[in-house]
């Protein structure tokens, strides 16, 4: 498909990251998200603040400024048929909220497709793995009913790899990105649908910022990948750090979980590349250990699953859980996995008793 596209993100704050990539190619995005930074993204645009190798100043990519088109609305304000894409980009628990759910449901039935860009691949997407039991695996997620209706074949996964963030101190249209690495999405079962994401691929790869100095080339690339195994090479890294930071009665940076004690740390890291392999994965689907060690010496933040559960949500993305039960699937298991997945499941006890008390 030639021409500018019709996108829709489900979620502004990571969403709005790859839609200020794609707005340079001339693409119309709708950001679905709350009423409150609907208004604000309609009267104001967002910001995308990033760091360029070799430039002091970050850049800062100004929504309003680009040739696309954005618009923010509520799900219920959204007509699925006149999209040639979905992205979600929200936490995986958001999607049985009441308006997402029927908005998630009609993109199902309308078979749009779809691009998840989740850290908790959908459960379609599992399907499109073969030898795996999808049925085994609808625990880990917050109400995997709301994934029913779908076509696996219209279902793709972009590993979330760029990590961002909302500065607290900013509006909620700002967005920081702090580990500026490529998207990379795994084929859909269809060529047509996969011409879409090639498309935008290519968009990205010509986005020049114009700079004081003159234009430049930005960080955060999409990459399209023929392996559906290649967007899960997050799993090791989210067992091995983001789920890490969670401790039993707080949270730690993923620099502390990961290099505090890295022995352990590698030894999680390399058991879930080796369950990926297991699974079908290429070795050079995946990131080696050294590489993403390598990376955590800058996250200097605990990982929002650790900041979730510290403010008392009643639930996260359970990809660690989802990793387990994959891994019993295939007769393994891993003494510091199941003592993750032990850990959150009493952690979010906690939580719900505390939202009931």
């Amino acid at each position: 498909m030639a021409g500018p596209m019709n996108i829709l993100m489900m979620g502004a704050s990571y969403g709005s990251l790859l839609a200020s990539k794609l707005l340079f190619g001339g693409h119309a995005i709708t950001l679905v998200c709350l009423p409150a930074e609907a208004d604000l993204i309609n009267a104001e645009g967002f910001r995308v603040r990033m760091p360029v190798k070799g430039r002091k100043e970050q850049v800062e990519i100004d929504s309003r400024k680009l040739p696309g088109k954005v618009r923010a609305c509520g799900p219920a304000d959204v007509d699925v048929k006149a999209f040639d894409l979905v992205g979600l980009a929200m936490q995986e628990p958001q999607y049985r909220s009441p308006g997402v759910r029927e908005l998630l449901d009609q993109v199902a039935c309308g078979r749009v497709p779809c691009m998840s860009i989740m850290n908790m691949p959908p459960l379609p997407y599992m399907k499109r793995i073969p030898g795996l039991s999808a049925d085994s695996l609808r625990v880990a997620y917050t109400d995997a009913s709301v994934w029913d209706n779908f076509d696996p074949g219209m279902l793709t996964l972009c590993s979330p790899d760029p990590q961002a963030i909302r500065p607290p101190e900013e509006k909620v249209n700002v967005l920081q990105v702090t580990l500026p690495t490529n998207f990379k999405v795994a084929r859909f079962a269809d060529d047509k649908h996969t011409a879409l994401l090639r498309q935008l691929e290519k968009d990205v790869d010509a986005v020049r910022f114009q700079a004081p100095e003159g234009p430049i080339e930005l960080p955060v690339k999409l990459r399209v990948h023929d392996s559906i195994f290649v967007p899960l090479a997050k799993w090791a890294m989210l067992l091995a750090g983001n789920y890490r930071c969670i401790t039993p009665d707080g949270m730690r940076t993923a620099q502390e979980a990961v290099h505090s004690n890295i022995a352990e740390a590698r030894s999680v890291y390399e058991f879930v590349n080796d369950l990926c392999v297991k699974l079908g994965a290429a070795p050079g689907d995946l990131v080696p250990f050294e590489k993403y060690a390598a990376a955590a010496e800058s996250l200097s933040r605990p990982a929002s699953a650790a900041r979730a559960l510290n403010n008392g949500v009643p639930n996260i993305e359970r990809a660690d859980k989802l990793v387990q039960q994959i891994a019993a699937q295939k007769g393994l298991r891993h003494p510091v996995i199941d003592g993750i997945v032990a850990l959150v499941d009493k952690r979010l006890e906690a939580n719900r008793a505390k939202a009931k008390a």
